[in-house]
């Protein structure tokens, strides 16, 4: 199975860290984050890795090559960096079949096999990790509504007035519809093509869409702050 690792962007918010370097290879307890993310996609079965890259992608590709931890890791190029819907859609052209795509800034802990296993039993065309969360942060982002038992019904983005307080968290199962989804998906308000666009578009198709609450955590290193909060997460050992 494919993992695809979106790892183009600048990693504004990082700065200074990703002044000389991408957000990929700042290190957290010693280690880059695209590693991290690359043991927990091997850590389920996946043998062969997509890394999208832009920003300082040389840099990348120097320092994994071409094979880590022999899986075969192939990169795909974001020059224009439009958003999620697009960087997953550069990557399609690379896999084959089923595959994960994880955030290159995620450091998870969690029950990512459950998702694998939904994905399978259902026949799902998508599988979304999600958690519960407040209806401040809610908000703020984009939330999923679901039927209750899991099937997704639809997903808002940054709601005034929530109908769910389920968001993303980074982890994901695709059929190779959702490379169609994401060349059909247009513009959002701020330039950039979304993925929770493209997941609606398969809805709209008819196709399934299945999610799985979170059991253990998923943190986004956003900001230099957040390194420290995910260190003590490492180090107290947490994993569900």
């Amino acid at each position: 199975m494919d993992g695809v690792v979106l790892a183009a962007g600048k990693g504004t918010r990082m700065r200074p860290l990703t002044a000389d370097r991408p957000k990929g290879l700042v290190e957290v307890a010693g280690t880059p984050l695209l590693t991290h993310c690359f043991e927990t996609l091997l850590s389920i079965g996946v043998d062969r890795l997509v890394v999208v890259i832009g920003y300082r992608g040389d840099d990348i590709v120097a320092h994994y090559g071409d094979q880590y931890r022999n899986a075969p890791v192939e990169y795909v190029r974001q020059d224009e960096r439009l958003g999620l819907a697009h960087a997953l859609e550069q990557a399609c052209s690379a896999v084959d079949g089923t595959f994960v795509m994880l955030n290159g800034d995620n450091v998870c802990r969690a029950n990512l096999g459950d998702v694998l296993d939904r994905h399978r039993e259902t026949d799902a065309s998508a599988t979304l990790l999600v958690e519960d969360v407040s209806r401040a942060v809610a908000k703020s982002t984009g939330v999923v509504t679901t039927d209750g038992e899991g099937r997704v019904t639809g997903l808002v983005e940054k709601p005034s007035d929530p109908p769910s307080t389920l968001v993303t968290r980074g982890f994901f199962l695709f059929e190779p519809a959702i490379g169609h989804a994401c060349a059909l998906t247009r513009p959002s308000d701020r330039g950039e093509y979304e993925l929770p666009d493209a997941i609606d578009l398969l809805l709209s198709a008819g196709h399934r869409v299945e999610a799985v609450e979170l059991d253990g955590w998923c943190h986004n290193v956003n900001e230099p702050s957040d390194i420290e909060a995910v260190e003590q997460r490492l180090g107290e050992g947490v994993d569900r």
